[in-house]
């Protein structure tokens, strides 16, 4: 992690006027202009874009495209499924009533389910990389600062938590959750499942940042800049949020834009895997798990989740790797 290019002078007064002396990342334009130049990182932001448009537009585009995702229209309407559940139609049933067909079984409409479900990955990834990053935050700077024993145990608890298995732990988590916080024979609701998923995401999710900004704070601790901040009277608060958050803001951004990405593709393979969002609410994973019991017979309901969620996942991680470049001053992405 470069420090950035403005640091305070050693001989300004120990609390400056505004935060532009503690060094800020470079200004919001000035990366979108670094993006933009950068074919790749272009690119990526403009799929982000049309996916976030979508989740936000889907009730308005659902209402245009006269379908809803609850409906179901092949069990409702007469020849649109054979007696095996599946489309009549070729390839999924594909028409112009249903742009990319039909669910094999229910009959719903596989058009509108996919724009729910963006909403649907968006809210859980989102509120999670939310969640994460805040708690990493505090987590990192704070003991990074401290250093000493503080140090020492939580790079103990943390080695301790990473040597759990993840994907293990987030099945055998997410069902003790949904137990203690719904009674039994109760039906679980829709904010419910979506609070459980976040949780377990939080779980853990925050300790690679934590790891990594207590390692760059540590070094910035002992910075020019900072020291002089000290030798002048600058208390806990100022150091902290005046020299060495802004150093770490760049870092911050670009956690947040890969942990998206990760967090969509968690939540659909434990939607796969059956401990995810229930029915009825829309959802990738669970797409793709019903896809895989009928891609033999009807390879065509599989594609469209699948692809999805890949060119999700990929813009996703490109647009990361992108905000990196750009924010790094050693790099090629200025």
């Amino acid at each position: 992690m470069a420090v950035v290019d403005t640091v305070p002078d050693p001989t300004t007064p120990p609390v400056p006027a505004g935060p532009a002396a503690a060094g800020p990342a470079p200004a919001a334009p000035g990366l979108l202009r670094r993006l933009l130049r950068d074919r790749v990182g272009a690119a990526s932001l403009a799929v982000v874009l049309l996916f976030l448009l979508l989740a936000a537009a889907a009730p308005l585009v659902a209402a245009l495209y006269g379908r809803n995702p609850l409906e179901h229209y092949g069990q409702n309407t007469p020849g649109l499924l054979s007696d095996s559940g599946l489309p009549m139609a070729p390839n999924g049933g594909i028409s112009g009533d249903f742009w990319f067909g039909l669910e094999p079984g229910l009959g719903r409409d596989v058009f509108t389910q996919l724009l729910y479900g963006i909403r649907t990955s968006l809210l859980i990834a989102g509120a999670a990389a939310v969640v994460t990053t805040s708690l990493g935050v505090f987590a990192g700077v704070a003991i990074g600062y401290l250093g000493g024993i503080a140090d020492r145990l939580f790079g103990f608890l943390a080695n301790v938590l990473l040597a759990f298995p993840t994907l293990l732990l987030l099945l055998a988590l997410s069902p003790v959750i949904q137990s203690r916080l719904v009674d039994p024979g109760s039906a679980e609701p829709e904010w419910m499942q979506f609070l459980v998923l976040i949780l377990v995401f939080s779980a853990f999710g925050w300790i690679p940042l934590a790891l990594s900004l207590r390692a760059t704070v540590r070094s910035l601790r002992e910075r020019d800049f900072v020291q002089s901040a000290r030798a002048q009277g600058a208390g806990r608060y100022h150091l902290v949020v005046r020299e060495l958050l802004p150093n770490v803001r760049s870092q911050l951004l670009v956690h947040a834009t890969m942990a998206v990405p990760t967090f969509v593709a968690s939540e659909a393979a434990l939607s796969f895997l059956g401990v995810g969002v229930t029915e009825p609410v829309p959802d990738w994973g669970r797409m793709i798990a019903r896809g895989s019991e009928v891609f033999q017979a009807d390879p065509t309901y599989m594609v469209f989740p699948g692809v999805a969620l890949l060119v999700f996942v990929l813009a996703f991680n490109l647009l990361g790797d992108a905000v990196r470049d750009a924010l790094d001053p050693r790099s090629g992405g200025r």
